[in-house]
């Protein structure tokens, strides 16, 4: 069964009020909420905070989705919402927005790195979970608005489309967000690879 499928049926279940609809979407979407709140917040129990609020909330709201496709846009604007209200209350946040210049790899170094895909690793889980941990890590260290269409876009895999339709974006704005976020994101884990390299220098 398919994303689009199984988000029909669920729908239909929410509006005929079936008893096992909200333990059929948490177990659908539960896991993904945390997890993305997880990567915004930055805290664990802030992020379990946003996701019994978001679950909650969306549930409450289902019926008035009409369009099975837009349940996952929709879904991820109530969590970005409440993430990003609890995020720009932090005082870390940036207080203007970085130029393209700012952003651009300084150096052949930082050019020349890619942001990794766990996926496309050999079927080493340490090293997968390295990865990813590595990639999750930097996208923290991205101003908000950046990281979060880094995380809609590359981690939950969707759309420009549903990524603008969950930010209140129009899609040339997520476009040139992700861009400069994949610019940002690679000169962070230049840094950090740089670091790494430099600390197993000094313990050989």
């Amino acid at each position: 069964m398919d994303t689009a499928e199984a988000d029909a049926r669920l729908l239909d279940a929410i509006r005929r009020d079936d008893p096992t609809a909200f333990e059929t979407f948490v177990r659908r979407y539960g896991g993904r909420i945390l997890g993305f709140g997880m990567h915004v917040c930055g805290e664990q129990e802030a992020a379990k905070d946003v996701a019994q609020e978001t679950l909650l909330q969306a549930f409450q709201s289902l019926k008035d989705v009409q369009e099975p496709k837009a349940l996952r846009s929709w879904l991820y604007r109530v969590v970005s919402n409440a993430c990003l209200m609890r995020r720009r209350k932090k005082k870390y946040e940036p207080k203007r927005e970085l130029s393209l210049e700012e952003l651009m790899p300084s150096g052949p170094a930082e050019a020349g790195i890619e942001i990794p895909d766990a996926r496309a690793l050999p079927d080493d889980e340490a090293v997968r979970e390295e990865v990813r941990e590595a990639v999750h890590a930097g996208i923290r260290e991205l101003p908000i608005d950046y990281g979060v269409v880094l995380l809609l876009r590359d981690i939950e895999q969707l759309s420009t489309r549903e990524t603008a339709e969950a930010l209140g974006l129009n899609a040339s704005t997520v476009k040139m967000r992700l861009h400069r976020g994949r610019l940002m994101l690679r000169r962070v884990l230049a840094e950090r690879l740089g670091r790494t390299a430099a600390d197993a220098g000094g313990a050989s």
